[in-house]
């Protein structure tokens, strides 16, 4: 049985609540209301570890849960559609009784689409006075904007995404109506969230191979002077590798010289990511040797090797203890020793980029890795020492393959760099 948290005001929440009757046996709501914004990130850190994913009552209280705590586990908030400004529109005309044309509305973010709404919707109205706003705004501050403009005669009524401020408008005497996700679309986003959940059970129960290789064991300690010694060392290798093993549930395979495969599940083995890299790093110290570390993902044993064996060979021509990881959809995610991460694709059906890589004689691999690096630096133009350093490659290296990547259209050069001796240096940007 899945378990989800419900977050937001108590009658969002309660709302909520009345369409979850389908996922009965299924699926164990937990509500968890609040009355003020700040209570969110403490409930959030309270609950992350007994809920399989999180349903927020609207923007506002996601938002204000992304910011401040980081969530592991699904998450969606019920965005307010069409049909509930409509709703709220239908509500506030039919309380005053007569048509509105001056109205005022707060809605969390930019309001292109509200403009687009109203035009679609052949609402014509006289004055609209829209307020937006981030997570970050107090109910008191929305109350103040609408109760402002109605003071001054400017409006005949509010439409809110807050039901706090509907109250507090509606005690003051100011029109209100609050703009809730009506039942049809909650049932949309239950839908959307229980897909999302079962997409991650299957994922979670996918195979998992992981091989440890410790690179030319035999050689680095065949000066070692008594084979007791070596042998007293490989039942210490061996017992670190174990007891990891023992950590994820996992079954242990070794096939000599210095290797060593871990057949489990995914989630078994990405909840432990930080131990095997601590794994990884004691192992080497301990042989004084790199340790490449290869994981694989597939929907059965035999793609999940196929995946790690790759995935360790990357990480014998890295030469360091990187660990790297490859999925059954062909996407890479490396890590260094800082738990940096780094995701690239190492395969791809784009046949124009299949051609202009040939081209270039470059790799799927070396381009998506540099794509990715380009990108998580938030590079507008590069150098070719700016790869060499974050690519920790030579700039010989570096600078083949930039000449390639040029060659193959894929990069253009914008500029120069004056440089205190030498040639300047060439700068280049993303096609």
């Amino acid at each position: 049985m899945f378990k989800i948290a419900l977050v937001g005001p108590k009658p969002s929440v309660n709302r909520i609540l009345k369409q979850t009757e389908d996922y009965k046996g299924d699926v164990e709501f937990l509500p968890l209301p609040y009355t003020e914004i700040y209570e969110i990130e403490e409930i959030v850190k309270k609950h992350e570890f007994h809920v399989d994913a999180w349903l927020f009552s609207g923007a506002v209280p996601y938002e204000v849960a992304m910011r401040n705590v980081k969530i592991n586990k699904d998450n969606i908030f019920i965005p307010v559609s069409d049909s509930a400004f409509y709703k709220a529109f239908l509500e506030l005309t039919y309380e005053k009784k007569t048509m509105i044309n001056r109205v005022s509305i707060d809605i969390i973010g930019e309001h292109k689409d509200l403009n687009e709404l109203l035009q679609q919707s052949n609402v014509v109205l006289d004055e609209c006075f829209i307020k937006e706003f981030d997570a970050d705004i107090t109910p008191e501050e929305l109350f103040h904007y609408h109760v402002d403009l109605w003071n001054k005669g400017k409006t005949e009524g509010a439409l809110t995404c807050l039901p706090t401020v509907c109250e507090q408008l509606k005690k003051a005497g100011v029109p209100a109506a609050w703009m809730t996700p009506t039942p049809i679309q909650i049932r949309e986003t239950l839908k959307i969230l229980m897909e999302k959940l079962r997409a991650s059970y299957f994922k979670e129960t996918q195979i998992c191979t992981v091989i440890i290789d410790i690179i030319n064991f035999d050689t680095s300690n065949g000066n070692i002077k008594t084979p007791y010694r070596l042998q007293y060392l490989e039942l210490q290798l061996k017992e670190l590798i174990i007891k990891f093993c023992e950590k994820v549930k996992g079954t242990i395979v070794e096939e000599g010289n210095g290797r060593y495969l871990i057949f489990n599940t995914r989630g078994e083995v990405e909840r432990e990511l930080v131990s095997l890299q601590e794994t990884i790093t004691h192992l080497s110290l301990l042989s004084t040797c790199k340790v490449a570390a290869g994981i694989g993902f597939g929907k059965n044993v035999y793609s999940a090797e196929e995946n790690a064996r790759l995935a360790n060979h990357q990480s014998k021509e890295n030469g360091s203890n990187k660990m790297i990881i490859i999925q059954d959809n062909g996407e890479a995610i490396e890590y260094d020793e800082n738990q940096n991460e780094l995701k690239y694709s190492v395969r791809t059906i784009d046949e124009s980029l299949i051609y202009k890589l040939k081209k270039g004689n470059l790799s799927v691999k070396t381009f998506s890795k540099i794509i990715s690096q380009i990108q998580r630096m938030g590079w507008t133009s590069f150098t070719t020492k700016d790869i060499a350093i974050h690519m920790n490659m030579s700039e010989r290296n570096a600078r083949r393959i930039v000449t390639d990547l040029h060659e193959a259209e894929l990069i253009k050069c914008i500029g120069e760099q004056s440089q205190y001796r030498g040639r300047p240096t060439k700068i280049y940007q993303l096609r």
